[in-house]
């Protein structure tokens, strides 16, 4: 749905620096250029705001930055440092000129001040741009740009963990075409402290593809003028309905109550002025429900598309229970939370995901609002008190999207699986040559108990679930996803080896013969993830390297996981040739918090020591595919063209090893 812009005209001529602007040349300069001034505003924006709050306060942002009507042309003036911005972007990409690069200084200082807070507001608030009414404004429909691949998805995950400044100087680079000097000048007079240390952080987003990635910012996905519309929740809106006639009927009832009060009527005190009144978002009968078959009807494969279920899913006592202990646990409730996870009570009503008994417990299910899933289980005799589980699920999709861990009892799990799953079987990825066993699935969708992947000891085994999408979706392929001790399982996926000459590889699913021997030399070290809120694991095996004194290949593995909040965690791992299919690789590298062995960090560099059969020592280097030259420094020197090294080296030899990329640049070993 384009939203539509007013009339166009042409736009004023230039001025000079300093120059005074007319008003109707300014709003000749947004009326032109206003669908790249609203991209620009959107991709600065905080995207907690969430994409339809972001829609709108892009458009409002830079229908803002027009100054009144009345205002005098000579307090509308280019500063010096615009104009050279606006002639950087002109010799870049066109179109730029004086009243242009005042509006969109204008819309940079509004969308970067949502972010700002003054030193005595209040952490837990939005700032206070974020709170302040603008136009326009939508009633009774959501808006969002229209979904975009994997590719857009990663890039703003990617622009949601750095601040404001930092999205706006990579907007600045790759939409308005500005150079680093221009973006620093243009930063500094909207009022960033630090437009320096802004430029640095962004000049790493996109890496190595900014082409590509100028693309992806181009697309549908960062196009807040051509977007989709929904209904907003229309059994929410009723509800708020009822919440604002029962807010009077709470009014007229306080009044009552404080006449009786002054008239000495005992009792009332005991019972409260809002006795046997609830909160909306506690209210059972609130709750949101999906319909049974929306899942097969819709474009948001999620947990907003699960239907409830569950034999307890009427049972209003035991919603009502849940509901409180999520507001407020009482003393014995055990409460948990995945790292990165709030456990704030629900700001409207939650969705119902299952309510039913489950291994000697009673288990309720709820979704809030696209981001928490949360589990409640209380025993149904006996002693033991209630527990509360927390954990996050934002932008979930069809196999992250896929199950929930219902309940755990000693080494064995339940799953509760989405409805779109259509085939379910159970592997032990350290037994790759074993086909899966079907699993019983129970009408309500809950699993018969599955191993847990041992948590200490021995690893002996590594279960997996093997679970196949639905054709109704047009989907319908399998995937693996493993129990990490959090309420939703981490999908498995494989990156193969590069081929000579190909492009770069994607992950893919982890069921094919060459992912399963990976993940069986692997799979142990899953166990460092555990509880970590991981989202998504990827074994990519970027190198495989000859090894030396005529012996056989050896491959090299990145094992990364994505958790939930954004941040990942790298596993660099050596598999050597072994005896045994399941013999575990060598962790040679660990890093947390890295973009590394994602599509935003696609080099990387790895070294260990490694002694061959005659007792040799030497030291093995390999680098991912654009790598065409190692070396090695410090107590041995060597260097190799091309993708891996091999040097001799004693056992402890301290070795520094850098890597020349093709492209050019260097690169330096993970640790």
């Amino acid at each position: 749905m384009p939203i539509h812009q007013p009339q166009q005209r042409s736009a004023a001529p230039a001025t000079g620096a300093g120059e005074p602007l007319g008003v109707q040349q300014a709003e000749a300069a947004l009326v032109e250029h206003y669908p790249r001034l609203v991209r620009l505003a959107y991709v600065v924006l905080p995207p907690s705001l969430g994409r339809h709050r972001r829609v709108l306060a892009a458009h409002g942002t830079v229908q803002r930055a027009l100054p009144g009507a009345r205002t005098a042309p000579d307090r509308i003036r280019v500063p010096a440092q615009s104009r050279r911005s606006s002639e950087a972007a002109e010799e870049a990409q066109g179109p730029a000129n004086a009243p242009y690069a005042w509006m969109r200084l204008r819309v940079l200082r509004t969308a970067l001040a949502h972010e700002r807070r003054p030193r005595w507001w209040p952490g837990r608030l939005p700032a206070p741009a974020a709170l302040r009414p603008t136009l326009p404004v939508v009633w009774g429909l959501r808006l969002f740009p229209r979904a975009g691949g994997v590719d857009e998805l990663a890039l703003d995950r990617a622009l949601s963990t750095v601040p404001g400044a930092v999205r706006a100087a990579f907007a600045l680079q790759l939409l308005e075409g500005l150079s680093e000097s221009g973006v620093r000048a243009l930063l500094a007079e909207a009022g960033e402290a630090d437009p320096a240390g802004a430029v640095r952080r962004a000049a790493r987003l996109g890496r190595p593809d900014r082409a590509g990635a100028q693309v992806l910012l181009q697309s549908g996905e960062f196009d807040p003028c051509t977007v989709q519309t929904r209904p907003s929740d229309l059994l929410r809106r009723r509800h708020r309905v009822r919440a604002v006639a029962l807010a009077a009927a709470l009014c007229v009832v306080a009044g009552t109550l404080a006449v009786a009060a002054e008239r000495g009527v005992r009792g009332v005190a005991d019972e409260g002025p809002a006795a046997g009144v609830t909160v909306p978002a506690l209210d059972p009968a609130a709750l949101l429900r999906t319909a049974a078959e929306q899942w097969a009807d819709t474009s948001r494969i999620d947990f907003t598309a699960w239907p409830v279920r569950g034999d307890r899913r009427g049972d209003g006592e035991l919603l009502g229970r849940a509901l409180r202990a999520w507001s407020g646990p009482p003393a014995g409730v055990r409460v948990s939370t995945t790292p990165g996870t709030a456990d704030v009570p629900p700001a409207q009503p939650p969705r119902l995901l299952f309510a039913g008994e489950v291994d000697g417990a009673a288990v309720v299910l709820f979704h809030d609002g696209g981001v928490r899933v949360v589990r409640y289980a209380e025993p149904l005799s006996g002693g033991g008190g209630a527990a509360l589980d927390f954990a996050r699920t934002d932008d979930a999709d069809v196999t992250t999207g896929a199950a929930v861990v219902v309940s755990r009892t000693g080494e064995k799990a339940r799953f509760l699986l989405a409805p779109w799953i259509s085939e379910t079987t159970t592997r032990d990825l350290l037994a790759p040559n074993t086909p899966g066993r079907p699993l019983e699935v129970g009408p309500d969708g809950v699993t018969a108990p599955v191993g847990r992947p041992a948590a200490g000891g021995a690893c002996g085994s590594w279960p997996v679930l093997q679970l196949r999408s639905s054709e109704r979706i047009v989907e319908n392929h399998a995937f693996l996803v493993t129990d990490l001790g959090d309420l939703a399982p981490a999908h498995l996926t494989y990156t193969p080896k590069p081929g000579r000459g190909a492009p770069a590889r994607q992950p893919r699913e982890a069921t094919g013969t060459e992912a399963l021997l990976a993940w069986a030399r692997t799979a142990c070290s899953l166990r460092a993830l555990s509880g970590s809120g991981v989202r998504a694991v990827n074994n990519w095996a970027f190198a495989e390297q000859r090894l030396p004194e005529g012996e056989a290949s050896a491959e090299w593995l990145c094992t990364r996981a994505d958790t939930w909040r954004g941040p990942g965690r790298v596993l660099v791992q050596f598999l050597q040739p072994a005896d045994s299919p399941t013999a575990p690789a060598a962790v040679v590298a660990d890093r947390n918090d890295t973009a590394l062995c994602s599509r935003f960090g696609q080099h990387i560099l790895a070294g260990t020591h490694w002694k061959s059969a005659s007792g040799r020592w030497y030291v093995l280097a390999a680098g991912s595919r654009a790598v065409d030259r190692i070396e090695a420094t410090g107590q041995v020197r060597g260097a190799a063209g091309g993708p891996t090294l091999a040097v001799r080296a004693p056992r402890d030899a301290s070795v520094q090893l850098t890597a020349r990329l093709r492209e050019g640049g260097t690169l330096a070993a993970v640790r």
